[in-house]
């Protein structure tokens, strides 16, 4: 696994046999940024064979629609699908340069489809839902224990929402449901990694 760091999201690159998935861009409007970035780590945009955003706010998918264009594809997670198009109004808003993600020439899966997807590609492991920081997220969990979160609330945070105990148990279920999977490695969007 590589972590590529070129904005303000920490983006990792996890080699398969098949190529490699992309988990996370940046905003968009820093593409530049990103190919000096996995230049740096010595990948090319060839060596990218999919794309996953753990969700579609506008910091994690940004580049999506200009890495589709290179050939990059999509892989879009089923409870990911009404929420492609979200940021959308951010980008235009903001006159930022982007390139709208063309959901149709994405590869949909279910949760319980990945570990199967992800096998096909040479990597070992399975995709959840962990719908407590959006109804979009999703975690990537590898067999060698490594997790990939998103914006997933810090487990030790969960105590910070004391007074939204609905908010509070969705963040306590999506980190019981990691660890229970065997998750010890946790790489956040925004924040260095833990160990358990």
């Amino acid at each position: 696994m590589l972590k590529i760091k070129y904005g303000n999201t920490n983006t990792f690159y996890i080699p398969g046999n098949n190529g490699g998935l992309l988990v996370d861009t940046d905003y968009a409007g820093n593409i530049n940024s990103f190919f000096k970035a996995i230049k740096q780590q010595g990948i090319e945009v060839k060596d990218i064979s999919y794309v996953l955003a753990t969700h579609w706010h506008p910091d994690h998918m940004g580049l999506i629609g200009e890495l589709m264009e290179m050939g990059v594809k999509l892989l879009l997670i089923d409870v990911q699908k009404e929420y492609v198009h979200s940021s959308d109004y951010i980008f235009e808003r903001d006159r930022i340069p982007y390139v709208p993600v063309r959901e149709e020439n994405a590869r949909l899966i279910t949760c319980k489809e990945s570990r199967v997807f992800l096998k096909e590609i040479g990597i070992s492991g399975e995709i959840i839902s962990t719908p407590s920081h959006s109804p979009d997220s999703v975690t990537l969990l590898l067999d060698d224990h490594s997790c990939f979160v998103g914006d997933l609330v810090a487990k030790q945070h969960e105590p910070a929402f004391e007074a939204d105990e609905k908010m509070r148990c969705a963040i306590r279920y999506d980190w019981e449901n990691i660890i229970y999977r065997g998750a010890n490695r946790i790489y956040f969007a925004h924040w260095p990694e833990i160990v358990f």
